[in-house]
């Protein structure tokens, strides 16, 4: 092993399989490894034997939840928008030839204690739920705006500067009411608190057109005796826990079920997003479901998963709103993890940190990290 690469990737997490295939495209010399024998890191999937161990000890699943080996439960489940930053990261990787592609049934939000789809098109506006209706016309007009605005068009700006505007003032422009702007801000453009609000418009039309489109420095890496030379190294927070910093931490129940959840229209894949204020939380909470369809669970089964930036250290407790979503479950897991950061100086060790997976149901914010990863590492900007 003892060569010298361009950079060596520890971990198989999905952020370093996407930088290592970044960084192999742009023709450096990557040797990519793993201390675990398993794949995937924190974002590792599991049989129901597997699962039953991690979370119940020696216990053995029960038989009526069917074989083993047709379980392959995610541990970071999330969604891909059709239009997002990962589809066009994989495309530049040329992996989506090895890869296939099943739609989201649907996505949907939480509002005055009911569950509702989320409204993508200004048609949709108009027939939601969400909505009265003077305010479906106010909508439907914002909607509209979105739709038409290209940023390099300026008359589809309708004379707003959206990178001086904020999204606030945006919103005011066409006099959306609380709730409106709630769903619109938390479910449509998946931000996961209210600091938007403050910020340019840009960003929250940028996100809601893809939702639309649907000296100390390291020198080698050992392993097993042989040193693997190197110049720099790209790694997940649990190789180098003295390089970072606790910022948070995730609760979750993994839910397995018999039916799909209440209310969505019996989609046997699905997104549900709580918003802070409908909870009276300082932080969203999301219901991932996925089924036997995807091939993740034995016929007739769903799993769910319902995850939250923890507030206090009772996840049972803090979950219940969202568990109580689901019906039935047939059986439940809960679990919380720490959120970490790096807080080392690239520019001095040749560290380069991935942060801790958070609780969204979508890739958006993992694929940033790792966007703004391969740009320190390289200097260059990659996918737009």
């Amino acid at each position: 092993m003892d060569e010298e690469y361009d950079v060596i990737v520890l971990g198989t997490g999905l952020k370093e399989c996407i930088l290592s295939g970044l960084l192999s495209v742009d023709g450096l010399k990557v040797l990519h490894m793993d201390r675990n024998d398993y794949y995937g890191g924190e974002s590792t999937s599991l049989n129901l034997i597997q699962l039953w161990k991690r979370f119940r000890g020696d216990d053995k699943p029960p038989a009526h939840l069917g074989s083993s080996r047709d379980y392959n439960v995610d541990m970071i489940p999330k969604f891909m928008m059709a239009n997002g930053t990962l589809v066009r990261t994989l495309i530049h990787t040329d992996v989506t030839k090895y890869l296939s592609f099943k739609a989201v049934d649907g996505s949907f939000v939480f509002n005055k204690g009911k569950v509702h789809k989320v409204p993508a098109t200004d048609m949709e506006a108009l027939k939601s739920p969400l909505m009265g209706l003077f305010e479906k016309r106010r909508a439907r007009k914002f909607f509209i705006y979105v739709q038409d605005y290209k940023e390099s068009e300026p008359q589809t700006h309708e004379g707003m500067d959206l990178t001086r505007v904020t999204t606030r003032q945006l919103i005011a422009k066409y006099g959306l009411d609380d709730n409106t702007v709630d769903f619109i801000g938390h479910a449509v453009a998946l931000h996961r608190d209210d600091r938007y609000l403050d910020e340019p418009a840009l960003d929250t039309v940028m996100r809601m057109k893809v939702e639309f489109d649907e000296e100390g420095k390291v020198f080698g890496v050992t392993s097993e005796g042989e040193t693997a030379r190197c110049k720099k190294v790209v790694c997940d927070p649990s190789y180098l826990p003295n390089k970072v910093r606790k910022v948070g931490r995730v609760a979750r129940a993994i839910c397995i079920m018999s039916h799909p959840i209440p209310n969505t229209n019996d989609s046997h894949s699905v997104q549900v997003i709580l918003p802070q204020k409908q909870l009276g939380r300082r932080s969203d909470m999301y219901l991932f479901c996925c089924s036997y369809s995807h091939n993740v669970a034995a016929k007739g089964k769903f799993i769910a998963f319902v995850s939250t930036e923890a507030e206090t250290d009772h996840p049972e407790v803090e979950l219940k709103q969202g568990i109580d979503l689901l019906g039935p479950v047939d059986e439940i897991f809960f679990d919380a993890y720490d959120r970490y950061e790096p807080v080392n100086e690239p520019s001095l060790d040749n560290c380069f940190i991935s942060m801790s997976y958070d609780a969204t149901t979508h890739f958006e914010s993992t694929v940033m990290d790792v966007l703004n990863m391969y740009t320190l590492i390289t200097g260059k900007v990659t996918v737009n």
